[in-house]
């Protein structure tokens, strides 16, 4: 088990707390495998009727997978972990499906920075899950900023959100609020932080079993505000529904709103071909189930380090902190559709795919 990760039972509730602040609580390999371990045990025990995970601090539930990790063993040969990431992404991906798919009640306190991997464990599926939001809630599917994409499931509960809200999020990257969290479809309630003591005293005194109609209550009472996605939904919609990120720059070029200049300026930071097959990859994951969806990623960040897009895109985020990512292709009109369609192209026989038994 994984020194950041805390687990008990108590009232009915299993509790995974997430406990590696200095990282904000970013994702090892032993940390995948001690929440993974958790739920394969409580998934049948008669002791636990909900599971819930949260963050021993305010700032984060989870800011992702270590991407330094993914630096230096991408950059290594296999006598220095480099099997190491293959593990890592065969197993987050693996939880995720787990967490989708659990039999039983699974909420997410989503405090903090929640991203990317920090989806991943918060996301539940819809016969499963209670997503909670709070004033401190900054939440993104951030991939494109590093050369990757949006995966642990991206591809799926992206592609299922409102009009052209996915395409928005996973091609620009951006960071959204509590309730824009909610007007997406991507939490369920709002907890103020002026009555955090309320809420903590109704998770531990609460059965298990009572818990999600119980937070269901006690959300009805607190409304989080205006969301800025719903200010901008036309905008997003009539942008980001172009057909391809080409055709959503010149959209967005012709409209000289502030949205859209701003949109434009964050798009110029991120790697051209990450948001090509970001694109791509939440048009295809419309029509694929979450197993379909989580073997696809899996493929694309093979492909995707075989490349070396994330290799460079962590150098210039982490390790040198030049904020100058050399891209590769370096422009957005330099992205021809074989090298999208390419970084989609079987990596494995299906029948020796890491996730084939999902």
């Amino acid at each position: 088990m994984s020194e950041y990760i805390h687990t008990s039972i108590s009232n009915g509730t299993g509790l995974i707390v997430l406990d590696r602040p200095k990282a904000l609580n970013s994702l090892s390999l032993d940390m995948v495998r001690a929440i993974t371990q958790a739920l394969l045990a409580w998934r049948d025990d008669a002791a636990v009727d909900a599971v819930l995970i949260r963050s021993s601090s305010e700032k984060a539930l989870c800011a992702g997978g270590d991407i330094r990790f993914f630096y230096d063993a991408g950059k290594t040969t296999p006598q220095g972990g480099s099997a190491l990431v293959e593990d890592f992404f065969t197993e987050e991906y693996a939880l995720n499906h787990l967490i989708h798919f659990y039999p039983k009640p699974y909420i997410a306190l989503m405090d903090g920075v929640v991203m990317g991997g920090g989806m991943g464990v918060a996301q539940a599926g819809p016969d499963a899950r209670v997503r909670i939001v709070t004033d401190k809630t900054r939440m993104a599917m951030p991939e494109v900023n590093i050369g990757l994409f949006p995966d642990v499931g991206g591809s799926y509960f992206l592609s299922r959100a409102p009009g052209a809200l996915g395409y928005y999020l996973g091609v620009t990257g951006v960071t959204i609020n509590a309730a824009d969290a909610l007007y997406a479809g991507l939490a369920d309630h709002y907890a103020p932080l002026a009555d955090r003591a309320a809420l903590d005293a109704l998770l531990s005194a609460t059965p298990g079993v009572d818990l999600p109609r119980a937070l269901a209550a006690y959300g009805a009472g607190h409304h989080a505000g205006d969301s800025q996605l719903a200010a901008s939904r036309t905008a997003i919609d009539r942008h980001f529904s172009a057909g391809s990120v080409p055709a959503i720059i010149a959209s967005l070029q012709a409209d000289g709103s502030e949205f859209a200049a701003h949109t434009l300026a964050v798009m110029a930071t991120r790697s051209p071909l990450m948001m090509c097959v970001t694109h791509e990859l939440i048009k295809r994951g419309a029509t694929l189930d979450v197993a379909g969806c989580l073997r696809m990623e899996r493929a694309l960040v093979r492909r995707n380090f075989e490349h070396g897009e994330v290799i460079e895109g962590v150098r210039a985020l982490v390790i040198d902190k030049d904020n100058a990512p050399q891209w590769h292709p370096a422009t957005l009109g330099e992205v021809r559709d074989e090298m999208v369609q390419a970084m989609f192209a079987p990596v494995w026989p299906g029948y020796a795919h890491p996730l084939r038994h999902l």
